[in-house]
């Protein structure tokens, strides 16, 4: 059985399989877990900042744990594309 621990994935690039975009760093994220089940519901990173972004509301995109397709030594790789809302205010 190959386990993976939460510090495991801590650093890694989030890229986009669709379009080959650098979401973020698992580092800077944070987790949706169930208390029930203990399994990862969704990864949520921050947005990165910009000189704009600082004037607009701080949102978060959320990653659905079943758009990970793949998770290598230095990146995770996800599959998200229009049908997926990826990009959600998230209450910080």
């Amino acid at each position: 059985m190959n386990c993976l621990r939460l510090s495991d994935l801590e650093g890694k690039e989030v890229i986009n399989l669709v379009d080959g975009v650098r979401l973020g760093v698992i580092g800077e994220a944070d987790m949706v877990i169930d208390i029930h089940s203990g399994e990862i519901q969704s990864i949520i990173l921050p947005r990165r900042n910009t000189l704009f972004s600082l004037w607009m509301d701080r949102q978060h995109m959320i990653i659905p744990w079943q758009a990970i397709k793949k998770i290598g030594n230095e990146v995770v790789i996800v599959e998200l594309d229009h049908t997926i809302p990826n990009l959600t205010r998230y209450p910080g």
